[in-house]
């Protein structure tokens, strides 16, 4: 298994950049539930990560609720932006994305002078306002979750916030699973669907299932 390291971060920090960004993304994929975006910055005072940042995905739930407090005292700075079910609907899944970007660089005392992004796509730049203030360079780097400590770390943050919301929904809307599935496409989830529609929680621009 390979093991994120700060060696992309300090490569750049050294290159010119005195605030690093990294955000990841989790609930891309979800008929159900908001999409959140993670942000951790780094800079040249930034000291050894703790032990066992992965990406989100690769950890168990107790692994990235233990690491997330932990995470947010090694950073120098992190924040969290997300944007909702009709949000996605509204603005598709690429421009939700940028929104819930925008929200979480917005949490932020100033922006950071370069971003990475985990994967092919730069969905922040194009929903950056022109003259709101300083637009932050974005660097693309696929598999950034696996390789790069601080978007593994903006992931972890993500996925502990997104999880603990779609758990707390399920609350409301026990008959979905959430608590179990966080408002991913399993099995039991899309039965519920077909049983009895959607949610005010769920994308309905999406291809759900339909009801019987």
């Amino acid at each position: 298994m390979v093991r994120p390291t700060l060696r992309l971060e300090r490569e750049l920090l050294r290159s010119g950049a005195r605030r690093l960004g990294a955000m990841d993304e989790v609930g891309r994929g979800s008929p159900a539930g908001p999409v959140y975006v993670g942000l951790v910055v780094v800079d040249s005072s930034t000291g050894r990560p703790p032990t066992g940042i992965r990406d989100s995905k690769l950890l168990a739930p107790a692994a990235r609720e233990a690491l997330a407090p932990l995470i947010r005292s090694w950073a120098a700075g992190w924040a969290l932006g997300s944007a909702d079910p009709a949000e996605v609907d509204e603005l598709g899944v690429n421009g939700a994305l940028g929104l819930a970007g925008v929200r979480a660089l917005g949490v932020l005392d100033g922006p950071p002078d370069l971003l990475v992004i985990d994967g092919n796509h730069d969905w922040l730049t194009p929903a950056m306002t022109p003259g709101a203030g300083t637009v932050p360079q974005v660097v693309t780097r696929v598999r950034a979750d696996q390789t790069c400590t601080s978007v593994a770390a903006a992931s972890i943050l993500a996925k502990v916030a997104r999880d603990a919301l779609m758990v707390r929904l399920a609350d409301e809307f026990p008959a979905y699973g959430w608590d179990a599935n966080k408002g991913y496409g399993t099995v039991d989830h899309l039965d519920a669907l077909r049983r009895l529609g959607p949610s005010p929680h769920h994308r309905i621009s999406w291809r759900l299932p339909e009801q019987v």
